[in-house]
């Protein structure tokens, strides 16, 4: 039984500056630690929460049915589909919104799920398990270009071409079932001096292979730009992420929309963006949770409100 403990918890619910009587969503609902406290903070307002995975659903389910079974709606879906999905449930806008980005706890330590390069496992790494392709699938199956292109953007590996060459011999010879095989191939494609070094080896390429399975670097950039139009006056934006590839997209898309381009000698009079950012740096964990929570190390939250 896994331990659940959402990072920047306090941070991201004083940050949603909830209404008790407006409409929230929490797009990463996972074990239910945001949503519960989201929840619990409503009288007639409605939280809308949204996960692919049928383990969030059970989960989540005994953790919020306790607090209010009238005041939210679990929506079992990627977050791409947040606009098209509250639509079909007749909401059209939205008073905060809530993503806590990256694996959820329960799915880096049930050890079946593959995510974990601690657990020997099959190559999974579906966040939905009713999709076809995992991560077994990409490593016995794409080109050596397409894998060192994954290894270098998403998982930002200086050994990325040493690293796919390695899968590629080792697929001639066998399929590569299991994380801690993939683990063994990852070691024999990086020198000793690296391998000596603080922290897994073989954690830059699981990340970019779970990158790669979920698409989760578009599906985020489609779903917080869909959501930010849903947003009400005075609605937010809150987004916890936990690398700097995520990061970078909510930074870029925040600053896109908090700033407007004015032609040199153009007055300015009456113009200002339609969002501002609440936050100018991200919040990061303070001392504390940083000794509870090894996971809150590199989360960064931004924070964006509607005008």
């Amino acid at each position: 039984m896994y331990i659940h403990k959402s990072v920047l918890l306090n941070e991201a619910i004083e940050g949603l500056n909830i209404k008790p009587n407006g409409i929230y969503v929490d797009a990463t609902t996972g074990g239910g630690g945001h949503s519960s406290h989201i929840l619990s903070k409503l009288t007639t307002g409605h939280l809308y929460c949204f996960d692919q995975d049928e383990y969030a659903y059970t989960r989540s389910k005994e953790v919020l049915d306790p607090i209010s079974k009238e005041n939210y709606t679990f929506i079992k879906s990627n977050f791409v589909n947040i606009k098209s999905e509250l639509n079909k449930l007749g909401v059209w806008k939205i008073d905060g919104i809530l993503y806590d980005l990256g694996v959820s706890s329960f799915q880096f330590d049930i050890p079946e799920r593959g995510f974990s390069y601690n657990y020997d496992a099959p190559l999974d790494m579906r966040m939905n398990q009713s999709q076809e392709l995992t991560a077994e699938i990409i490593v016995n199956s794409w080109s050596f270009n397409d894998l060192m292109r994954i290894f270098t953007r998403y998982g930002e590996d200086p050994f990325s071409k040493q690293i796919a060459r390695a899968i590629e011999r080792e697929r001639e010879k066998r399929r590569i079932h299991t994380t801690f095989e993939l683990v063994d191939v990852i070691k024999s494609a990086l020198p000793a001096k690296v391998l000596s070094k603080k922290g897994h080896p073989a954690k830059q390429i699981f990340q970019a292979l779970r990158i790669a399975v979920n698409d989760e670097l578009r599906v985020f950039e489609v779903s917080i730009n869909d959501a930010l139009e849903m947003l009400n006056s005075k609605g937010r934006a809150v987004v916890i992420t936990f690398h700097s590839l995520e990061d970078r997209i909510c930074k870029t898309v925040f600053k896109e929309r908090s700033t407007i381009d004015i032609p040199k000698g153009v007055p300015i009079v009456g113009i200002e963006a339609p969002y501002e950012l609440i936050t100018k740096k991200p919040i990061v964990a303070n001392e504390e949770e940083l000794l509870e929570n090894n996971r809150a190390h590199s989360a960064k939250m931004r924070i964006i409100e509607k005008k």
